[in-house]
């Protein structure tokens, strides 16, 4: 919270009177940076809410959402990761994405793999660990798109 503070300008008491905890602020940043994404999340995913259709919103958001705020997000679970409790709205956030998969479901296994693609571009990418230009970067949706539109394999997959 100081480093907040002091790049806002303000007291720590300040922040701490604003969020309360570290948490809250966390919590506030990732709302902040996720705007233009939860639009368009919920945007697509009132097209169809099938476990599957909400893995093509994801992918949507993901890929349409903007480079700064990508970026912003992306610093801030890099952070998060070093401190695991405060990483509780990261976990429960992918949980919900994932709850309620039935994978032996047709098309439920691409949606799995679309999902985890998508991801590990978005980190890839966003960590600095593989240099992707814009046009790497629309290859790698038009490639998880047509994972989504394919019609659904035979095989096997298991979250367990």
């Amino acid at each position: 919270m100081d480093a907040v503070a002091q790049a806002a300008g303000i007291s720590k008491g300040g922040v701490q009177s604003c969020f309360g905890t570290k948490a809250a602020l966390i919590d506030a940043l990732f709302a902040r940076f996720g705007q233009a994404y939860e639009r368009r999340f919920r945007e697509v995913a009132s097209l169809d809410d099938d476990p599957a259709g909400q893995v093509r919103a994801h992918v949507e958001a993901t890929f349409g959402s903007d480079e700064v705020s990508s970026a912003k997000a992306a610093g801030l679970l890099a952070a998060l990761l070093q401190s695991p409790q405060d990483l509780v709205g990261t976990l429960t956030w992918y949980r919900e994405r994932v709850r309620n998969w039935q994978l032996d479901e047709p098309g439920r296994q691409q949606a799995l793999l679309a999902f985890l693609a998508t991801e590990g571009a978005f980190m890839l990418r966003y960590f600095g660990l593989v240099e992707m230009d814009d046009a790497l970067w629309q290859k790698a949706l038009q490639q998880i798109r047509a994972l989504l539109d394919a019609p659904p394999s035979d095989a096997s997959c298991s979250m367990d």
